[in-house]
């Protein structure tokens, strides 16, 4: 169990956290108590300790911010939330649910089956060697899509990483100031390769990579890196600080490198 849901105190917390954050700084202790389920003094109370321990801050006035710690703290709460909810979706409530694999081999109704993970994809078969098992619920031919019920046991899959390349706006040069030998270099291996910038598609051009993604570079990456799939997203320097964020916010693994030509 995350901490925020340990007890009714730390829920509360997050939560109050949660409207401070949305609302700054005119918070309305009454609206925040009603959506709560609790009295407007226990909200007061929560804000106190929240401003004792440097979480939030007051001007006297009934006027509350959240800190660079409060923030902090939230992200942590709400990572912890998603990797639980994750894993209540994956592992808990996976035998009562039907998921989709690819079939490797021709399969009937019934069929006992090894579901393994490659690509960011799920794969069915009957050789055997996986962890995890289903039984299929029709008939499907090798290479069609099968659905499989009553999943046992643990699908092993190794959260992809994501490399950030950072590179100049086009102000400061652009792709003609990106050390593209580097750039060449790091791209082998990548599953998923996505850019942030014109500056950062023309860069990959230069080395014959055309990105996978443009539109949605971030959570492309946190989605492969959910599936298994490391990636490398090139940025424009101005774009990094929120791709930063999202990937801290997911709790993902990230390498940040300057690709800066000097």
């Amino acid at each position: 169990m995350v901490n925020v849901l340990q007890s009714k105190r730390e829920s509360s917390r997050f939560q109050i956290l949660v409207e401070i954050a949305a609302h700054q700084p005119n918070l309305r202790q009454k609206e925040v108590a009603e959506r709560l389920g609790v009295t407007p003094q226990a909200i007061s109370e929560y804000i106190k300790e929240l401003v004792a321990e440097g979480m939030v801050s007051t001007d006297g006035r009934m006027r509350y911010s959240i800190t660079k710690e409060g923030v902090e703290w939230l992200l942590e709460g709400a990572a912890e939330l998603k990797r639980y909810a994750r894993t209540v979706m994956e592992e808990v409530v996976s035998h009562v649910s039907v998921w989709t694999a690819i079939a490797e081999e021709n399969l009937e109704e019934g069929d006992k089956v090894y579901l393994e993970m490659r690509g960011g994809l799920m794969y069915a078969h009957k050789k055997g060697g996986a962890d995890a098992t289903g039984v299929t619920i029709s008939d499907a031919a090798a290479g069609e899509d099968i659905g499989v019920s009553d999943l046992k046991g643990l699908i092993s899959l190794d959260e992809g990483t994501i490399t950030v390349c950072k590179i100049p706006r086009s102000q400061l040069g652009g792709s003609r100031m990106v050390n593209l030998d580097a750039l060449k270099t790091l791209l082998d291996g990548k599953g998923m390769v996505g850019a942030l910038g014109i500056e950062a598609i023309v860069a990959l051009r230069k080395v014959r990579r055309e990105p996978d993604v443009v539109f949605g570079a971030k959570e492309s990456a946190v989605e492969s890196a959910y599936h298994g799939i490391s990636s490398l997203i090139v940025s424009v320097d101005e774009q990094v600080p929120s791709l930063l964020n999202r990937l801290e916010s997911e709790g993902l693994k990230y390498e940040l490198l300057d690709l800066t030509a000097r």
